[in-house]
């Protein structure tokens, strides 16, 4: 082994991430001590900042926060842990209002808030900001207060390579900054795993380029528990341009009125669920899937000719501009949409503190597995739980004491531009095996073809262990294997797992998988 020196950092915590959560954790975690980010792009890229919908808080007069703990447990199909769900809607409201009180700019009409509706609640309790851009509006919201504190140090375009384990303990991270190509190691009392999603491992997704699930990877290889990979959501309603990336239309979009029509112009939900177009977005999304399978055409169109088109315009400002940059009218014109991988609601387990499995690692946001999102997302609760979690976590790992023992290895990752496209190879062809096997519905026979094939490629290259592009192959690999085991081991249908030769819920399966390195996948049960 080649000894190389490298340059050390010392803090009392370090966050990989700067999505809400990533920078919700930081500021608490500010208050005991010296605090590290790491991003590997810029802190305002993440699926945080594209977030559309808003947040949902019971804070309407005729809303209550067993409802809104109502609502979520229900679209969770049966796999939401109660107590992690109290913790969200009872401490997600005393976060939304000390927001308001911090003059977070919420919109409002005559000094009040407005409360939009999305799929699956049964109450105006959606606040926003911008219209369609609360995830910017807040993502940056946080940010000022970041760069208020003088203890909390950013370091942008660096990606984290490796975590530095022992004994079953945390004590840092190594790092690799793009630009110079150096190897950082950052020593820490605890580290906070908080870089987001996955849907990039999918061809057709809403993620920014940068959810790859760099996040989940690191903490299956260090030890950490994983559990409910399999459940990974499609937003129902995504852009469909042919050869475009996939833009979101928010869910919101359907609380205003939205109707889902086929290419006879027919609405399609109103038959299938009570609810029709705010039906919970499994429902919405296979709904789609079987309209599509059914027709000659690739995706269906959302509709908004009947609504007032000057208060969508308003309304949605956003999606609005956006579509006429492909010649479409969001007040005028069939806009068409398919479903797209959206959001993983399965991630690295943790308790209520954001504690993992792995001693002063912790885990915040979407690449969490707190138990509050079951095996389908509500929307608009993913901001309120990178805010509730996100502060926990943060006081959690902000009061782990100082270590001694600090141990940390030598090896020097590199950067070889020429294997860029080795992996941009080897990623599109995992993404198409995930699309056609691993997407929205899947079967037996296609899951262990995918498990086979992807196996293959992770297999190509267990030779090399310190080129960043080729450990982006294996580690790609291995979290979609993650996801494809769990689905095959998941023998059932259940929110957004869909198993074409398993249709209905098992109550046998009324459990969470869990997946950690070296084991075979176990089932445990909710927690109540």
């Amino acid at each position: 082994m080649k000894v190389i020196n490298m340059q050390v950092f010392e803090f009392d915590t370090v966050v990989i991430g700067s999505g809400l959560a990533g920078l919700t954790s930081a500021l608490y975690a500010a208050q005991f001590g010296k605090v590290a980010i790491i991003t590997k792009s810029g802190l305002d890229i993440s699926n945080s900042y594209n977030a559309q919908g808003g947040i949902a808080a019971a804070i309407g007069d005729d809303d209550s926060i067993k409802l809104h703990m109502d609502d979520s447990m229900t679209a969770g199909r049966g796999l939401c842990d109660t107590d992690a769900m109290q913790v969200l809607v009872n401490e997600g409201k005393k976060c939304v209002t000390d927001l308001i009180d911090m003059d977070m700019p919420f919109d409002k009409i005559d000094g009040k808030i407005i409360l939009g509706l999305e799929g699956g609640h049964s109450k105006r309790r959606i606040l926003h900001a911008e219209g369609d851009a609360t995830g910017k509006v807040i993502t940056r919201f946080m940010l000022e207060r970041i760069q208020q504190k003088d203890n909390i140090f950013a370091y942008e375009n660096t990606t984290v390579v490796d975590l530095f384990i022992s004994n079953n303990k945390c004590s840092g991270i190594k790092a690799l900054e793009f630009k110079t190509q150096k190897n950082i190691i950052f020593k820490a009392n605890a580290v906070v795993i908080a870089t987001g999603g996955l849907a990039r491992i999918y061809t057709r997704t809403t993620n920014p380029h940068t959810a790859t699930g760099d996040g989940y990877s690191l903490g299956f290889k260090a030890g950490a528990q994983l559990s409910d990979m399999e459940f990974i959501q499609f937003h129902p309603t995504a852009l469909h341009i042919p050869n475009k990336d996939a833009f979101l239309i928010s869910e919101a979009v359907r609380g205003e009125g939205a109707y889902l029509i086929n290419e006879k112009g027919e609405r399609f939900m109103t038959s299938l669920h009570e609810l029709a177009e705010l039906a919970p977005r499994d429902v919405v999304s296979f709904a789609i899937f079987k309209e599509i399978q059914n027709s000659n055409a690739d995706h269906v169109f959302l509709n908004l000719k009947h609504l007032d088109g000057e208060k969508i315009k308003q309304r949605f400002s956003h999606i609005y501009r956006k579509l006429k940059e492909f010649g479409l009218d969001l007040s005028k014109d069939n806009i068409p949409v398919a479903p797209a991988a959206h959001y993983t609601i399965g991630g690295i387990k943790t308790n209520l503190h954001g504690q993992t499995s792995v001693e002063n690692l912790f885990a915040a946001g979407e690449v969490a597995s707190t138990g509050v999102m079951g095996a389908n997302r509500i929307a608009s609760n993913s901001l309120l739980e990178c805010l509730v979690f996100g502060k926990r976590t943060g006081i959690a790992a902000g009061n782990i004491p100082p270590k001694t023992d600090i141990k940390f290895d030598n090896i020097k990752y590199r950067l070889d531009t020429e294997n860029e496209m080795i992996f941009l190879d080897r990623k599109n062809k995992i993404a198409k095996l995930m699309n056609n096997y691993v997407g929205i519905v899947r079967s037996k026979k296609g899951l262990v073809f995918a498990i086979n094939e992807i196996q293959k490629i992770q297999d190509e290259f267990n030779d090399c262990t310190d080129e960043y592009n080729i450990c982006k192959i294996k580690n790609n690999a291995g979290v979609c294997l993650l996801i494809a085991r769990a689905a095959l081991e998941r023998e059932e249908s259940r929110g957004s797992q869909i198993r074409e030769d398993f249709r209905d819920e098992d109550v046998k399966y009324k459990l969470h998988s869990v997946q950690q390195k070296g084991q075979n996948i176990q089932f445990e049960p909710i927690r109540k």
